[in-house]
């Protein structure tokens, strides 16, 4: 594998040299988790060229930001570790061990909490989090095969997927107890929760659907299943408070819904399985892995299709970058 030096790497651009590894970059670079191969390709958005990869531990599947937007954190699955990067300069800043299967991960909004999904053994763990330092408090037995998470606005529960069971599941942050589970459709993955709360997205990776739960009462509800395509999978806002994007990973293409209606009313080829979306702040480029062709595949909203592919790692799965639409 050829590592490359972040340092060196340079663009041109209106005839200015900009370092893309140093402060004066133009803009921060996406990260792209290369799942089977334990790295991170990182990509410049000016070139797009891959200017680095650099290694992390074993099968690093998805990424997210601290609080204070001062590391990419990376969670390696199968290494039991997490590798903090600099968001802009993608340099690693640390790696912090004995992490156990940190799959899936996310903040609480109110930041007291760092809650991880153990995909592989069969719990949700809750750390606390005080600004630097990750202290376990608390392993939540699930079903079978946790996948994501989503939390909502008051930090007050957070929702499982539970991948081989087809469940979903609430989880209480006060008391890390569960509060209900239901029943989904197959393999369901993502969870997306809308702005007041009262909805939940799930994608259905063993369907071809994007299933909505009404949560607003004491007892969840399905209330119903959006076609979207073959293995509908991950999710992405569209940043404008009311379109959600969903990766159809089987049918090799990407479905819009519109939240209110709870439609699709746009949909985008993607070849090679395209997995984990980002967003460019304008809303106009989507950013998504295509997970069994090796490449990062970026799609015009507008024109409506692939414009551009940039070659990166083995299974390429988390897409992130700091300048992205709103979430």
């Amino acid at each position: 594998m050829k590592i490359f030096s972040i340092a060196r790497a340079c663009a041109v651009l209106g005839g200015l040299w900009i370092s893309i590894g140093g402060a004066l970059a133009a803009a921060p670079p996406l990260f792209v988790l290369n799942s089977l191969e334990a790295n991170v390709s990182v990509i410049d958005p000016v070139t797009w060229t891959e200017t680095a990869r650099i290694p992390t531990g074993k099968e690093p599947h998805h990424l997210y930001l601290t609080p204070d937007e001062k590391s990419i954190i990376v969670a390696n699955a199968l290494g039991d570790t997490l590798t903090f990067l600099d968001p802009r300069t993608a340099e690693v800043q640390r790696t912090v061990r004995g992490i156990v299967d940190p799959y899936h991960l996310r903040f609480t909004p109110d930041m007291k909490w760092f809650i991880t999904a153990a995909n592989r053994l069969n719990h949700v763990d809750f750390y606390r989090w005080d600004g630097k330092e990750l202290n376990l408090v608390q392993r939540v037995a699930t079903s079978r095969t946790p996948s994501h998470l989503w939390i909502d606005s008051r930090s007050t529960t957070v929702y499982s997927t539970m991948q081989d069971s087809d469940e979903l599941v609430a989880i209480d942050i006060a008391t890390q107890m569960i509060k209900w589970r239901i029943k989904t459709g197959a393999m369901p993955a993502d969870v997306y929760g809308s702005a007041d709360d009262k909805r939940l997205f799930v994608g259905l990776t063993g369907s071809d659907s994007v299933e909505v739960f009404d949560v607003s009462g004491r007892e969840p509800l399905s209330i119903k299943k959006i076609k979207t395509g073959n293995g509908a999978h991950a999710f992405r806002a569209a940043g404008d408070g009311r379109h959600l994007y969903v990766s159809n990973r089987v049918a090799n293409s990407i479905s819009k819904i519109d939240m209110t209606t709870q439609q699709v009313v746009e949909s985008y080829p993607v070849p090679g399985g395209p997995d984990c979306m980002e967003v460019s702040a304008d809303g106009r480029f989507i950013y998504v892995s295509s997970r069994w062709a090796r490449k990062l595949s970026v799609v015009d909203t507008e024109a409506k299709k692939v414009v551009r592919q940039v070659t990166v790692g083995k299974s390429p799965h988390g897409v992130w970058t700091l300048q992205h639409a709103p979430r």
